[in-house]
């Protein structure tokens, strides 16, 4: 008898926005956040595009009041953006500064959060909101605290 997991039918997320300034949204996500350049095409028309690696994608579903949480917690109760882009990083502080000085607008301060990560809130480029966070324990460890589900 095989215990062999199924596979997912979906193989890739890919989030596509629509960039008004392509130039400056291209510079900030790839040069300044550092998205490695997967993939980049052009049309007839001046038609452009370029898929930008954002290492593993996931699909994270709220509750309006795990939305209301998540916006008190990480930025004083600003509501957030029906879609806001979250990028984990190695050192929230330190990439907050580089993107407010490349351009966005700083939402919200670097600040830990009850589960355990130091997040930021920005409004950036391509009228995307961005989240930034950094884990401060490995997710074995945050799945013991309280309120968290072991999968």
């Amino acid at each position: 008898m095989t215990t062999d997991k199924p596979k997912a039918p979906v193989r890739q997320l890919r989030l596509v926005v629509e960039a008004d300034d392509y130039e400056a949204a291209l510079i900030f996500y790839r040069d300044v956040l550092g998205l490695p350049e997967q993939e980049a095409y052009e049309g007839e028309g001046d038609a452009r595009v370029t898929i930008l690696d954002a290492g593993r994608a996931t699909l994270e579903l709220s509750n309006p009041a795990q939305v209301k949480l998540i916006d008190r917690v990480e930025a004083d109760g600003q509501p957030s953006a029906r879609l806001r882009v979250a990028f984990e990083v190695e050192d929230t502080a330190a990439v907050t500064t580089e993107l407010v000085e490349a351009g966005a607008e700083l939402i919200a301060t670097p600040r830990e959060t009850p589960w355990r990560s130091l997040n930021s809130r920005l409004s950036a480029p391509a009228g995307l909101q961005v989240t930034l966070f950094q884990e401060l324990e490995p997710a074995a460890e945050r799945v013991q605290n309280q309120g968290f589900k072991k999968p």
